[in-house]
């Protein structure tokens, strides 16, 4: 981590309705110009979702479309095929409309563990059932990740990449509860220490750049996070409770930013801009911290991706941050 780290006042966490990768690079730069993210588009079927679009980077190792969902194979096959030519597509759709930026720019990708809990294995386990699988998985993706940076380097020269690992099986994986594929029973927790490790192994790909790890699900591990090195966490505001304090005072006088989800990511009514923010002032005067921080600490965003909101509702989100993220700047107290 680096204390002198700073991010956009506010961004997307990752996912966008419809399947037009040029109307989504689109939106998402005219909407964000200090801080674009990398659409991605899961209503295009398999490849596109979030675990095929991260197995179809991994690096040696290959997944295909069972009934049961994504399972390793062999050799790659048309879901791999298809999730690549895919990332190429919006890859292509965002080079377009980000010539020229020289701001920060988000990727995301899906992190070890909820990987782990969601690719099968040949007997149909998930590959959190089995520690050398795991491994394997963890080398795999990082290497996958590696080769993806440098694509959107080369393709977007001026950018500073910020890497988005999303891990919201991250709880479910520390306390035992993913569970089997018969579903009768849990997969044994893991190994806090081995968690936080392989964490750090994958963060540390991106050494020349600042990672967050996000999690939309109850209890993300804050500490844990911290301690594995990560810049920044990203997490559903309306989720946090009380005994979350502790932890996230720690992260933030750690240097760690907080990217908080405070706009609802399904269609509704949302408040106005200020009060999207009420709660983070909140927490602050409840954490003691310096208000004039507040700014600095916090990239606002939506509660989770926005792939299973309406096309015309995921825009208004997208500004609503933005102006969210204002009204913070202007009256942090």
């Amino acid at each position: 981590m680096d204390d002198n780290i700073r991010f956009g006042a506010a961004t997307g966490i990752g996912s966008m309705p419809g399947g037009d990768a040029r109307e989504a690079a689109k939106t998402v730069t005219g909407s964000f110009e200090d801080f674009p993210f990398l659409p991605e588009l899961p209503a295009r079927g398999p490849g596109a979702d979030m675990i095929g679009r991260t197995a179809g980077m991994l690096v040696e190792l290959y997944a295909r479309v069972e009934p049961s969902g994504w399972r390793i194979g062999d050799r790659p096959g048309r879901d791999t095929k298809r999730a690549r030519s895919w990332l190429g597509e919006d890859l292509d759709a965002l080079e377009e409309f980000t010539q020229g930026h020289e701001g920060d720019l988000k990727v995301q990708a899906v992190g070890p563990w909820t990987l782990a809990a969601a690719l099968e294995l040949r007997n149909g386990e998930a590959a959190l059932s089995d520690p050398g699988a795991c491994r394997d998985l963890a080398a795999s993706l990082a290497e996958g990740l590696r080769l993806h940076l440098a694509e959107v380097r080369r393709r977007i020269p001026g950018a500073r990449l910020v890497l988005q690992l999303d891990e919201p099986s991250l709880t479910a994986v520390l306390r035992g509860r993913v569970r089997t594929a018969s579903g009768y029973r849990t997969h044994r927790a893991v190994d806090r220490q081995l968690v936080e490790a392989t964490l750090r192994d994958v963060i540390g790909v991106h050494a020349d750049g600042p990672v967050a790890v996000h999690s939309c699900a109850p209890d993300v591990p804050f500490a844990l996070l911290r301690r594995a090195g990560a810049d920044a966490v990203s997490f559903d505001f309306s989720l946090l409770t009380e005994r979350d304090d502790d932890a996230i005072g720690e992260a933030v006088e750690d240097g760690v930013r907080l990217f908080a989800g405070v706009v609802p990511g399904t269609d509704g009514p949302l408040s106005d801009p200020a009060g999207s923010v009420m709660g983070v002032r909140t927490l602050w005067r409840r954490l003691g911290l310096r208000p004039g921080l507040l700014a600095e600490a916090v990239t606002v965003t939506p509660a989770c991706g926005l792939a299973g909101a309406s096309p015309a509702y995921a825009r208004q989100v997208l500004a609503h941050c933005v102006r969210a993220a204002r009204s913070l700047a202007d009256n942090p107290e």
